[in-house]
Order: C-alpha cells, then sequence, then structure tokens
C-alpha cells in the first residue's frame, strides 16, 4: 500500500509541475498575441529569432515562477531528471493540440501554437527551474 501512495505522489508532483508550466505558457501565448496585434500583416519573423525569443520567455517564466513558487513540486531528484525530459515535451504537445483547436476555427496562430515552439518554452522554463529551484 504505502508503494502506491509514493507511486501516486510521484504522479501528483509531476503533473502539479506540467500545470505550472502549462498556466505560464497559456499566459505567454495570450501576452504573444497581444503584442503582435500591432504588428499583424508585417513581414513575418526569422525562424531562429523566434526560437531564441521562446527560449529567452520560458527562462524568464521559469524565472518568475520560481519566485512565486520557489518549492518544486517535485523533490526527488531521478523524477526531477523524468521531469526536465517529459514535461517539455506532454507541454509542446498540449500548445500544438490548442493551435491545431485555433487552427480549425481559422484563428489567427502565435509559435507558441506549434510543438517545437512550445516544446523550446517549456525546456528551458523547466531547466531554470531544474537548476535554480529548491
Amino acid at each position: 500500500m504505502e508503494i502506491l501512495f509514493e507511486l501516486l505522489w510521484v504522479v501528483v508532483q509531476f503533473v502539479g509541475e506540467l500545470l505550472l508550466q502549462l498556466l505560464l505558457e497559456v499566459l505567454a501565448e495570450a501576452g504573444v498575441r497581444i503584442v503582435r496585434a500591432p504588428f499583424e500583416g508585417r513581414q513575418p519573423v526569422r525562424a531562429w529569432i523566434a526560437v531564441l525569443g521562446y527560449i529567452a520567455l520560458g527562462a524568464g517564466a521559469g524565472a518568475l515562477s520560481l519566485w512565486l513558487v520557489p518549492q518544486l513540486f517535485i523533490q526527488s531528484p531521478v523524477v526531477r531528471i523524468a521531469n526536465l525530459v517529459l514535461t517539455p515535451v506532454a507541454s509542446g504537445a498540449a500548445m500544438a493540440a490548442l493551435g491545431a483547436w485555433r487552427a480549425k476555427r481559422q484563428q489567427g496562430l502565435v509559435g507558441l501554437d506549434r510543438f517545437v515552439y512550445g516544446f523550446l518554452f517549456a525546456l528551458s522554463m523547466a531547466t531554470v527551474r531544474f537548476v535554480y529551484g529548491h
């Protein structure tokens, strides 16, 4: 029974980190939409600039999340490493699903509506939390 509780606790910790990343990623997406509005119709941003921008935005979100929630949800070092790999993949997939939903409704898409940009945002956020979190 104790093993089952430990396993459940690991899942709860992982879900907590995932939800925190998704919340900040969705807020970042909303911010990008607001900032992008005045520049619509202009030449699109080059991919490498967008990559650097989303990495910086993710790192900033990681720092902000540590300021708001300095204690990491995951305490086990092994599970923290697994979280560093799995959470960005899950976040990227969730943002791609949101992008597909938006595209189906013919809404404008931003970079975070694509897997790779969502993944990079979440990876940089998770890395900052991994390195500097308690």
